[in-house]
């Protein structure tokens, strides 16, 4: 049993299909017949090939929206085709800032429940069932629309695996935008982007995390220096982040950044289900710290009982006489 068309909010990233999207049409071509997108801008032509490659048959872009906040213009457009009784058996959004202020809007608008934090998805005969941690991710649960759709889906990043369909490119039509009143006022005056090196934190093949057992801020440089050695992006711990270390956007954990790297390092990392939440789908974990009882040994493929300040410096002059 399959939906019959799923709608995926599509997001772009300096020009390119964010990987979230692509990770919502690989999930969405296994649960319908048809999958389409929907765009906040005027540019989907731009995108039209990657988002068929991946499973997208049609985008509809709503134009330019004059920097406008996108969560209005595309939740009014979105309605506006639902209640015209052409809209999808369901709508997928990734758990982004735009994400989730359209599907706020849209549940509002359309009088339907919103399923968040979503890590899996699967159908129950004809009704849509999504999987989310509770608890500090110690439990899953899972929870069964039973109103009538769309339904309304925030999924959690890194939840699935993107992979292509070789689909041809997406045709791109145009979503009408309503008039919103006063609703569609705010505008985006100013951005602002934390300048990085090296690839993203949620995209790299290769992590390197530190936490609390560093000791200091200083040391944090010795995990920037291994994970620029191996070519990776440095993470950190809750613990860190909130003791003001390194900025909030280098957290990975439930509240922070989700992770699914080749390989994981954690250095002075106890492993607290806050932590591990972000990092446990990592396909192999290394874990450096002194307490042989440390909860990230549990998860860890290779466990290293040792003082992260002397077994560092020693990875790290191996990597540079290499």
């Amino acid at each position: 049993m399959t939906l019959s068309k799923i709608w995926v909010v599509a997001e772009a990233v300096d020009g390119e299909v964010a990987t979230t999207t692509l990770e919502l049409l690989t999930k969405a071509s296994e649960l319908a017949d048809t999958v389409e997108c929907v765009y906040a801008g005027d540019d989907a032509d731009d995108l039209a090939e990657t988002l068929g490659e991946y499973g997208c048959e049609t985008v509809y872009q709503t134009g330019d929206l004059d920097g406008a906040l996108v969560g209005a213009p595309m939740a009014a457009a979105i309605a506006d085709v639902v209640e015209a009784g052409d809209g999808p058996d369901a709508l997928l959004a990734a758990t982004t800032y735009d994400g989730r202020d359209i599907a706020a809007r849209l549940s509002v608008k359309l009088d339907r429940t919103v399923i968040t934090n979503v890590v899996d998805l699967d159908l129950d005969g004809d009704s849509l069932v999504g999987c989310e941690p509770v608890f500090g991710g110690t439990t899953d649960v899972r929870t069964r629309f039973t109103s009538d759709g769309p339904y309304i889906v925030l999924v959690r990043p890194k939840s699935f695996a993107a992979e292509p369909s070789g689909g041809s490119a997406a045709d791109v039509e145009d979503l009408d935008v309503p008039d919103l009143g006063s609703s569609g006022g705010a505008v985006i005056t100013e951005r602002h982007v934390e300048e990085s090196e090296g690839p993203k934190l949620d995209e790299a093949a290769i992590v390197v995390s530190g936490g609390r057992g560093l000791g200091d801020p200083e040391k944090y440089s010795m995990v920037e220096t291994l994970a620029k050695a191996l070519g990776g992006a440095a993470g950190a711990s809750r613990a860190i982040v909130d003791a003001g270390w390194v900025p909030y956007a280098y957290q990975v954990g439930q509240t922070g950044k989700v992770v699914k790297p080749d390989i994981y390092l954690a250095a002075g990392i106890s492993g607290a289900t806050q932590h591990l939440v972000g990092m446990k789908g990592s396909k192999n974990i290394i874990a450096i710290n002194k307490d042989p009882e440390a909860p990230i040994f549990a998860v860890a493929d290779l466990g290293i009982v040792g003082d992260v300040h002397k077994v560092m410096p020693q990875l790290i002059e191996a990597l540079a006489n290499r």
